[in-house]
């Protein structure tokens, strides 16, 4: 697994004090809450009919166990005890209270993990198989591919307000466990020659998931 280096500290760190004084300014009134919505939205905060959600990404589905002991510490401590698992793998709590919102950002970055594009009209989260590294069929990990990816995407000035949510998915092995026909942009490989070379797969998904191949 990617582990940060000192950049993406203090990248992370960075958009959680921006968002802490993006939430300040939504509580004390001067900000709308129309204009905090694609704030909040860059930060993974939904708001629900009840309460907010924040979504947490967890990049090609890949955990650490201090990161599992962090989701379960903010799971009893900003929320309801529990966490809801996500079939692309992110994690979302579902009753957390706005001002405490910054406070999760700023736990979840001292193990690494944040909620950058994991809402919004951008390059979602991208997913993997779940046997990524382990599966006997496998012909390349696809983990090494993912981040390379979510690198280049996070924060992307070009890909940050796009019409629509787009997601990418990779697969190294011939059985597709990672969903990729559900996906916008998908990559597969048939064989190990083929990885880098053919094994780029194009979708187009409409709202209601419904895939096509091209």
């Amino acid at each position: 697994m990617y582990r940060y280096d000192e950049f993406d500290q203090v990248l992370v760190e960075e958009r959680v004090q921006q968002f802490r004084g993006q939430v300040a300014r939504r509580l004390s009134g001067d900000l709308t809450e129309e204009q905090f919505r694609p704030l909040r939205l860059m930060n993974g905060l939904y708001l629900q009919l009840h309460a907010y959600m924040l979504r947490v990404a967890i990049p090609y589905g890949t955990l650490l166990p201090h990161q599992l002991r962090m989701l379960a510490h903010i799971a009893r401590k900003y929320d309801k005890d529990y966490v809801h698992f996500t079939t692309r793998q992110n994690i979302q709590y579902n009753w957390p209270n706005l001002e405490d919102v910054p406070k999760i950002l700023a736990d979840l970055a001292t193990v690494e993990m944040h909620a950058i594009q994991t809402s919004g009209n951008c390059i979602r989260n991208i997913t993997a198989d779940q046997y990524a590294g382990v599966a006997a069929d496998e012909l390349e990990d696809p983990r090494i591919y993912c981040e390379i990816i979510r690198q280049w995407s996070t924060l992307h000035p070009e890909f940050s307000f796009l019409p629509r949510k787009f997601k990418i998915a990779v697969t190294g092995a011939p059985n597709d466990r990672a969903a990729i026909r559900f996906h916008d942009k998908a990559c597969q490989t048939a064989n190990r020659s083929d990885f880098l070379t053919l094994g780029s797969t194009r979708f187009c998904s409409c709202a209601t998931r419904i895939s096509l191949r091209l």
